[in-house]
């Protein structure tokens, strides 16, 4: 490693980002172990070894690497070192569905919370927006688990007068799209998905139990009726460790 007032390229991509330091090396150091860069049973570099690798001060890479602790990825021995006991989970079971009957479809074993409930809202303004909003919305606040670890966390917005269409049951029981697809006397004649990579703020962090900064996916879904009134507005966060996007080609 370059060294003196050189700067590595380790330290140089740490001051790219606005993100803690020692919330980036967790990150990288979490990628070492899942790649099998530092096996499971074997002794990782020590603090200063690290610490002059990264371009950072010693208190930095305790901070990281207590995150990995916390998380059971490691266990420190004093007068032994550092070693790895467990690699990161990555059971990519979540999938972001891309084809409509994949939308209508709840996940198997999935558990809905809902977390706010407001009545008569204004739609938020939202990217590439199609359709027209509706006067007022019911903004439902939703978090999706499984087996008692939250994947998603979900802002829907569902146009006021199509409420009592919907039974309150479906609010913890459906996907969003499926709220608004068998509406009597309303069909969706249009529907649109976005999906852009992000990393986790602070709410995030803590509705997912994710560090900040984690990578995340954030999802909009518009539902547009014949009418060409916005039925449906919905924003979802997904964990990046737990989900997939897939897209059939042919």
């Amino acid at each position: 490693m370059p060294v003196g007032n050189t700067e590595n390229t380790t330290a140089k991509a740490l001051k790219k980002s606005n993100v803690s330091r020692y919330i980036q090396l967790a990150s990288l150091f979490r990628k070492r172990i899942e790649s099998g860069e530092w096996e499971v049973g074997a002794k990782i570099p020590t603090v200063k070894e690290l610490a002059d690798q990264c371009g950072v001060a010693t208190m930095t890479i305790r901070q990281s690497l207590d995150i990995l602790e916390n998380e059971g990825l490691i266990e420190r021995y004093r007068a032994k070192g550092t070693f790895v006991i467990e690699r990161p989970n990555r059971d990519l079971w979540c999938e972001v569905q891309t084809d409509w009957s994949g939308l209508l479809i709840a996940r198997e074993n999935a558990r809905i919370e809902i977390l706010g409930d407001e009545r008569e809202v204004a739609l938020p303004r939202c990217e590439d927006m199609i359709g027209t909003p509706a006067p007022a919305y019911r903004h439902l606040r939703r978090r999706h688990s499984r087996d008692g670890v939250a994947f998603l966390l979900a802002d829907v917005y569902v146009d006021e007068r199509l409420c009592s269409e919907i039974a309150e049951s479906d609010y913890t029981t459906v996907t969003a799209m499926r709220l608004v697809s068998e509406i009597p006397g309303h069909t969706v004649t249009e529907a649109n998905q976005i999906v852009t990579i992000s990393s986790a703020d602070l709410d995030t962090a803590t509705e997912l139990n994710v560090s900040i900064g984690d990578p995340v996916a954030k999802v909009q879904r518009i539902a547009v009726d014949q009418h060409g009134d916005i039925m449906m507005l919905a924003r979802g966060i997904y964990r990046g460790d737990m989900m997939k996007i897939e897209v059939k080609l042919r």
